[in-house]
């Protein structure tokens, strides 16, 4: 008895060290939104140029994904992590000099190297989550893990629109002064420095928990070349499948959640109505200015409860994927999803602005059940899978795009018709996935699927 127990606890700790992870990229990921705004205003840039920064980061999900997964499978999930937790470190350090040189061009080069680390420890942790601990208990630990990844996201702008945007404008017509510009710049400087030194203790907690992580990974794969794993990719339809689904999911939440301050400042929407501040704790953070109607700062505070939402479902899928298929849960999140976009874009209206922030709940889920169906029907690697799945985040470059497109010719009412259609193949999948046995079933899983 005393032999399996040490083991349970080994393996308790070591999901408790990669769930860390999740924590720390969720929260360095969440602080490109108010950095986009501060840049525009620092550097006196065009929306386009202040975007960037954005493509910088998610960019890095396309270019580093597969040779990620290769260093993964070379390496070993420790040494990888301990690899990328060196790599952002290292980014800091740009960003802390693109913060004193006044360089726009470091500040994209930092991130860059940012989203770099990210991408191998997403290929290397999130199968590693979902691997530490029974297989019937793989969807709830990664969710679980998800879960704290989602809170990282919704304390990153708190702190970075702080630091960062004290005094900024962005507005056209409006002048920052050398003092708040300075201010600015050393609210980056700041941020960075600290995350630089919460990189090295994760570096240091992964070096004195290598043995335990690395005992209870799971047994390594074959090493392949990059080549080798693209080609096991494409002949695996699930690895396709997957891929596809991960790039319309965060295609989908970062189009929503980088448009909703927009939206919910429409006149058709709560631009003309107070009744936002009547609900008590979205009313508290939005902070009513005394003005009739909810001004663009007051509705970017409200956004806030979109990400929140995910942090939320996170914590009761958790729970349901501990009771339910997750093939069947994904099948009613993505339905429901769809329909609240649906009704965004045939009603409107002041209801449509808590719809759209509800979103984000139904959200939750998603990407850690997409993930670890596909790795459990796909016939490539666990390497190649993993490093595909990585690979689609870069929907996130993608898709916002288009619903500015379709924005800018309609309206940001008529633009949920782009997510709702995402939502809507998403449910095919999951469909699909309900339908398809695991490739990589065990006999415990065969109780849950």
């Amino acid at each position: 008895m005393t032999q399996p127990t040490a083991q349970g606890a080994s393996v308790r700790a070591a999901f408790i060290a990669v769930t860390t992870l999740f924590f720390a990229w969720g929260f360095i990921t969440s602080l490109i939104d108010p950095l986009v705004a501060a840049v525009k205003g620092i550097f006196v840039l065009t929306d386009f140029q202040a975007q960037l920064s954005a493509s910088a980061f998610f960019i890095a999900y396309g270019l580093i994904s597969f040779p990620a997964a290769a260093l993964v499978a070379r390496l070993r999930p420790v040494p990888a992590i301990l690899l990328a937790l060196g790599m952002m470190a290292v980014a800091c350090l740009v960003m802390l000099g693109a913060a004193n040189l006044a360089t726009y061009s470091l500040v994209l080069l930092g991130l860059f190297g940012l989203a770099s680390g990210i991408t191998i420890l997403q290929v290397a942790a999130n199968p590693l989550a979902a691997s530490l601990g029974k297989p019937e208990g793989s969807h709830f630990r990664l969710t679980l893990s998800q879960t704290f990844n989602s809170f990282g996201t919704f304390i990153g702008p708190i702190v970075g629109g702080i630091l960062f945007l004290e005094g900024v404008e962005v507005a056209e017509g409006m002048e920052i002064t050398p003092e708040v510009r300075a201010n600015a710049l050393g609210g980056i400087d700041r941020a960075y420095f600290w995350i630089c030194g919460l990189l090295i203790l994760l570096m240091l907690f992964f070096w004195l928990s290598r043995r335990t992580v690395s005992a209870a990974a799971p047994e390594p794969e074959a090493t392949p070349s990059v080549g080798a794993m693209i080609a096991d990719v494409f002949s695996s339809r699930w690895a396709l499948l997957g891929g596809a689904a991960i790039f319309l999911y965060v295609g989908a939440e970062v189009a929503i959640g980088t448009q909703m301050a927009l939206f919910l400042n429409m006149d058709q929407v709560w631009g003309q109505s107070d009744a936002p501040f009547a609900v008590p704790l979205l009313g508290h953070v939005m902070g009513n200015d005394g003005n009739p109607g909810v001004s663009l700062q007051e509705a970017a505070k409200a956004v806030a409860f979109y990400w929140g939402g995910a942090m939320v479902g996170r914590a009761i899928g958790t729970v349901l994927l501990a009771r339910f298929q997750a093939a069947k849960l994904l099948v009613m999140f993505t339905l429901v999803a769809a329909a609240m976009c649906f009704y965004v874009f045939s009603v409107g209206g002041v209801s449509a602005g808590f719809v759209a922030l509800s979103i984000g709940l139904f959200n939750s889920i998603m990407f850690p059940v997409i993930f670890t169906l596909t790795l459990e029907r796909s016939t490539a690697s666990q390497q190649a899978t993993s490093g595909m799945l990585c690979t689609c985040i870069i929907g996130g470059a993608f898709i916002p795009p288009l619903v500015g497109a379709v924005s800018g010719a309609t309206s940001y009412v008529t633009a949920f018709i782009v997510p709702m259609g995402c939502y809507l193949l998403l449910c095919l999948f999951a469909l699909a996935a309900l339908r398809s046995r695991p490739a990589r079933q065990t006999d415990s899983m065969k109780s849950v699927h």
